[in-house]
């Protein structure tokens, strides 16, 4: 099996190079590779490389992800987002090949309470959740097989994320505020990683067509940013007895404690009873992964 990976070197993307190796032969590539285009900000070298390396499955992991410089940023965001994927699902079906493809809750409108569905109505409410929903609505419409995994609250052990700054923050600060009025589930790129190779695997055999669509990828239980930063520093108190923490107050506060210029949706639970189902999966409570990957960083 021949795989192209575009964005090898994002949180999802590195451990994507570690779990689709035992798969085949896999193509990793960013938007610095030479031999072959891995920049989503040039769609149609993009699709040249599909048609040029005809991979039997396409991996995106590759977006523009910087969801407040997005808002500035729409023509950008739109190609990342929209254009680039949309170019990628044409040549996909060019050449008969799987794209999965990753999208994200900013899609829905962040209402309610209770965990969005795959089917529910979308209502971004912002550029990035626009421009990710755009990108998914072109895979849909070009009929190519795909994959498209919606997925929340990313982190990884390696390179920077939330655990790694409430930890920077309580080592220097006694009062901590963190807001407890957005909800989701942290959610390791090495899960995401793991199940995607795990769909592509049945996938890819015959008579499986039908579990191609869209599904939730995350982890199970759900918290607030609160909860997780709660739960960060009692287990690295836990991991690491003799590690200096000063914090002794972690006060909770709403979303508006904290203006940004792309409004964030308070309801991130995405249910992933689907996913589970379709690929007979039992995905972990959140908190498995984030202790784990503390064990690691600690």
């Amino acid at each position: 099996m021949k795989i192209l990976l575009l964005g090898k070197n994002g949180q999802v993307g590195w451990e994507l190079q570690r779990s689709l190796a035992p798969l085949g032969e896999v193509l990793a590539l960013d938007r610095h590779s030479t031999d072959f285009c891995g920049d989503l900000s040039q769609p149609e070298r993009l699709a040249q490389t599909v048609l040029s390396y005809r991979p039997d499955v396409i991996v995106n992991a590759a977006a523009h992800t910087a969801v407040d410089k997005a808002e500035s940023e729409l023509e950008l965001a739109r190609c990342l987002n929209a254009t680039a994927p949309a170019a990628l699902a044409q040549a996909a079906a060019e050449v008969g090949a799987l794209l999965v493809h990753y999208s994200t809750d900013y899609v829905f409108s962040g209402q309610g309470d209770r965990p969005w569905q795959e089917a529910d109505a979308t209502g971004p409410l912002s550029v990035y959740g626009q421009t990710k929903l755009e990108g998914e609505q072109a895979i849909v419409a070009s009929g190519c097989k795909h994959l498209i995994f919606r997925t929340s609250w990313v982190y990884a052990a390696r390179g920077g994320n939330f655990a790694r700054t409430m930890l920077r923050l309580a080592g220097e600060r006694e009062r901590l505020t963190v807001i407890d009025d957005q909800h989701g589930a942290p959610t390791g790129a090495d899960l995401i990683a793991d199940v995607t190779a795990h769909a592509i695997r049945q996938l890819m055999q015959p008579q499986s067509a039908s579990l191609a669509g869209i599904y939730h990828l995350v982890a199970s239980g759900e918290t607030t940013w609160h909860g997780y930063a709660s739960h960060v520093i009692a287990q690295a108190r836990h991991i690491q007895p003799q590690l200096t923490l000063k914090v002794t107050d972690m006060a909770p506060v709403p979303t508006s404690a904290f203006p940004t210029p792309a409004q964030r949706p308070l309801n991130s639970r995405l249910s992933s009873h689907k996913l589970q189902q379709a690929f007979g999966l039992v995905l972990p409570p959140w908190q498995q992964g984030v202790d784990r990957m503390l064990a690691e960083i600690l």
